[in-house]
């Protein structure tokens, strides 16, 4: 394919994803466990974590989606090795797309989907050791089908969606039942008049 319209990094993190839930792991002692996406749109992420003193040792991931995501997924599981909860929270879909070299702009949706899992896995595993929402962000779902939150379209806002179809391809919001339309437009619209774009 002479179009090829991914960078190097994300050609040989697909064809080599790193630290995929193999078969014959079904079971991975995992300390947090966290799941995110709809299969019904084709997307959907499990993440499994070995934490020890707050530190993630090991990580295995599985998922139902495209090359972006599997790339994205790969590279996050590089990233999050030997990192402590509180700094692995915070790596955002931003920095996956920076360190795989880019992704095409109707594929940046695709690397939402590890850090969602990733962060679920993490509040599960807090959730078990007695600190439930220690790290939480105060967020509203305003997408069911697919978990995303106030907080999502917030960041996709401030990435440059301004639109309906801006926010589908930043986050696939609504790309299931569609009910949270309505919703997501007055916060795209509160967030204009808040941040004065």
């Amino acid at each position: 394919m002479s179009d090829w319209l991914y960078s190097d990094t994300v050609k040989d993190h697909f064809t080599n994803p790193r630290n995929v839930l193999m078969e014959d792991e079904s079971v991975f002692p995992a300390d947090g466990r966290g799941q995110t996406g709809n299969i019904k749109c084709g997307d959907q992420m499990l993440m499994l974590l070995k934490i020890k003193d707050d530190i993630i040792t090991d990580v295995r991931w599985k998922t139902y989606g495209c090359a972006s995501a599997i790339a994205s997924t790969s590279m996050l599981s590089e990233i999050i090795k030997g990192m402590n909860i509180r700094d692995a929270y915070n790596v955002r879909p931003e920095d996956l797309v920076e360190k795989l070299g880019g992704l095409p702009d109707y594929k940046i949706h695709c690397s939402v989907l590890g850090d969602k899992a990733l962060r679920t896995a993490i509040d599960d595993y807090l959730a078990k050791t007695g600190r439930a929402g220690m790290l939480k962000e105060a967020a509203t779902e305003i997408c069911h089908c697919l978990g995303i939150t106030d907080k999502d379209i917030e960041n996709a806002f401030h990435n440059g969606a301004r639109t309906w179809e801006d926010l589908q391809q930043a986050t696939k919001i609504g790309t299931v039942c569609g009910g949270c339309k309505d919703k997501a437009l007055e916060l795209l619209h509160e967030f204009a008049h808040i941040y004065g774009m």
